[in-house]
């Protein structure tokens, strides 16, 4: 009677919904970017799954009629046993062939309305299922979007992406068929041991025998399951992690021939799962040998002393017939109980799973004390416009706790509409800083505001529309080129698309097949590395931003068309206040001043001529040699 996996149908209820308003701190104390590396923490199979409820009730109705017409075939199941009965001490005792065909027909209708109501419970649950699924996997994947880059910074992708998929097929076919069947087989085990009972009292105690030794078999038994579910579920995704950096590093791994390395791990950590899944496999094996076989030994047991009954006239063949039925009747839902809760414990691991995402604190910070805020206000009223950063510090979450801040009390103003680069030593945050200003991390202290107006009292959707980010690395989508330019302003025209291109120098978007419509691949790595940061530079100036925040964004460009996209940045850096990360003296040029970063605090300010005299820090960056400080001029 056991069913196959459901059918899927595009049929979506509607999801629960979710505020969104700005969210808490980033919490401390990460989990390892593989989880396997940590034993899971064992909870109940019950609580884990009662989380699925939000999502469950909107299709409650529809899960309700499929467990009313699952429960009504399997009891109909239990009619069958009786009717033999009465065909045994009926019909066939009397000899009686007429009497024999309206039973016989009574049989009929039994089969046909057990097919046709698990017909029903199929078409009537399994649309609503596909839809819960595409909503749970749609609010994970939004709040992926939503979690701090702290959070992506811990994870492994391919722990998220087994979330996504994996673990969101367990817990839809938990709820299509384990959910359904672990209450009809109770209602009908506990309906056939009441015919059982009204049969017999004696064989129904014979067979109820093995009733007590199964309950603590099966209890100890989930203990150790879930624990070696979660394990196996874990070790999936860090399988998934494997995979998908072999594929998206593979010009490193042909390029140093370390495809076999690569192989050598991935066998090892299939055979970590192999051997986990080994070890459930023994689990469920030795739980289903003794639900199967001490049930069948009881019903031995009943058979011979159901037989002695007959042969003593005090049973009739015909009950000992119904008896025998009713109990191979309850064979299903008895040896269906092992897998039933095996997979209710794989549905309860997915479930925790699922939830350790959802229940991520999101973005954001916890609002500044009021003292500060009116102190910000206060400056902002008089002469607080472009970027100012008062007292910021920073360091990363997981960061030991004896370890210094990356950034410890960061002084400095960006006036309105000036360019302001920024120069340190490899390592010293600059990257981190510029992070700060679109709230990709949260500062852990001091404040930042932009024209007067603390950043953390801003939208981040507004906050995100007036600081535009060109990062070092560029990453490009699976989309056209002009696709991940707008990614920069959505409502941007062809003209400013346009414009954005050819201040990023990229003329070679227009020898590409299809233009800007052309698809760049995965990564963009149809590209070179030179276009790849030139359209990343295209999408940070398409929307005319406020604030433009450039990490080293010409570090891949030749000699010429470094010069060329200089000299049309410049137009663009005349009408905005940016913040550049420089590295080059070419870069630094295009800044009205320099700040130089080290030990986790601006050290010094002023034009490049300036600080070539005065900072020795500086020179030593500009130049790529030590230059010993001048005496009286002690670096600012």
């Amino acid at each position: 009677m056991a069913e196959n996996q459901e059918s899927t149908l595009p049929q979506s209820p509607p999801r629960p919904k979710q505020e969104d308003p700005d969210p808490p701190t980033p919490r401390s104390g990460p989990p390892p970017r593989s989880t396997t590396a940590a034993a899971p923490v064992h909870r109940s199979t019950v609580r884990s799954l009662l989380r699925l409820w939000p999502y469950a009730r909107v299709i409650r109705w529809r899960l309700a009629a499929s467990i009313g017409a699952a429960l009504v075939a399997m009891l109909s199941v239990l009619v069958v046993p009786l009717v033999l009965g009465r065909i045994v001490d009926g019909p066939i005792a009397r000899h009686d062939l007429p009497a024999l065909w309206p039973l016989a027909g009574v049989l009929l209708l039994l089969g046909l309305v057990e097919a046709g109501l698990f017909y029903t419970r199929r078409v009537v649950l399994a649309g609503p299922l596909a839809g819960l699924e595409t909503a749970m996997r749609g609010d994970l994947y939004a709040k992926l979007q939503r979690l701090p880059v702290s959070f992506h910074d811990r994870w492994a992708s391919g722990q998220l992406l087994s979330r996504a998929t994996s673990d969101m097929f367990t817990m839809r076919l938990f709820l299509a068929f384990p959910l359904v069947f672990l209450i009809v087989n109770s209602v009908m085990f506990a309906a056939g041991t009441a015919v059982m009972f009204v049969l017999d009292r004696r064989l129904a105690l014979i067979t109820l025998l093995p009733a007590l030794p199964l309950i603590v078999l099966t209890r100890h038994f989930e203990s150790g399951y879930s624990l070696a579910a979660r394990r196996a579920q874990d070790q999936t995704g860090d399988l998934a992690t494997v995979i998908e950096e072999s594929v998206l590093g593979i010009r490193i791994l042909k390029a140093f021939g370390r495809h076999r390395t690569m192989a050598e791990r991935f066998r090892n950590q299939t055979h970590e799962l192999r051997e986990t899944e080994l070890h459930k496999a023994g689990l469920l094996a030795n739980l289903w040998a003794v639900i199967v076989g001490l049930p069948e030994l009881a019903l031995g047991c009943a058979l011979g002393v159901g037989a002695y009954l007959v042969a003593q006239d005090e049973l009739t063949t015909g009950t000992l017939v119904a008896f025998l039925s009713t109990a191979l009747a309850l064979r299903w839902p008895v040896e269906s109980l092992g897998w039933l809760l095996a997979y209710a414990n794989e549905a309860a691991t997915a479930t925790d799973r699922y939830f350790e995402v959802l229940d991520e604190p999101e973005d954001g910070g916890a609002p500044a004390p009021a003292a500060t805020l009116t102190a910000t206000a206060t400056a902002t009223a008089t002469a607080d416009e472009g970027i100012r950063l008062t007292g910021v510090r920073f360091r990363y979450p997981d960061a030991p706790d004896d370890t210094p801040d990356l950034l410890c009390g960061i002084d400095l103003h960006v006036r309105r509409g000036e360019t302001m680069a920024l120069v340190g030593a490899t390592g010293s945050g600059k990257t981190t800083l510029t992070a700060l200003l679109p709230r990709l991390y949260e500062a852990t202290g001091g404040t930042i505001t932009l024209d007067g107006q603390d950043i953390r009292e801003i939208p981040r959707a507004r906050l995100r529309e007036l600081v535009s980010v060109a990062f070092e690395e560029p990453t490009l989508f699976s989309a056209s080129v002009g696709e991940n330019v707008l990614m920069g302003a959505p409502d941007a025209s062809p003209e400013q698309l346009r414009r954005a291109l050819d201040t990023a120098q990229a003329e070679f978007v227009q020898r590409l097949p299809a233009g800007s419509e052309t698809q760049v691949g995965e990564q963009g790595l149809s590209l070179s590395g030179g276009q790849r940061q030139r359209l990343a530079l295209a999408r940070a100036v398409v929307g005319d931003p406020a604030f433009l925040v450039l990490d080293d964004p010409l570090s891949a460009l030749d000699v010429h068309t470094e010069a060329l996209v200089e000299q049309a940045l410049r137009e663009v850096l005349g009408s905005t206040t940016a913040l550049v990360v420089a590295h080059r003296p070419s870069t630094v040029l295009l800044a009205d001043r320099v700040a130089v970063l080290a030990d986790g605090r601006i050290v010094a300010v002023g034009t490049h001529q300036e600080l070539l005299q005065s900072c020795a820090v500086y020179r030593e960056l500009m130049s790529g040699e030590a230059a010993p400080v001048l005496e009286g001029s002690p670096a600012r």
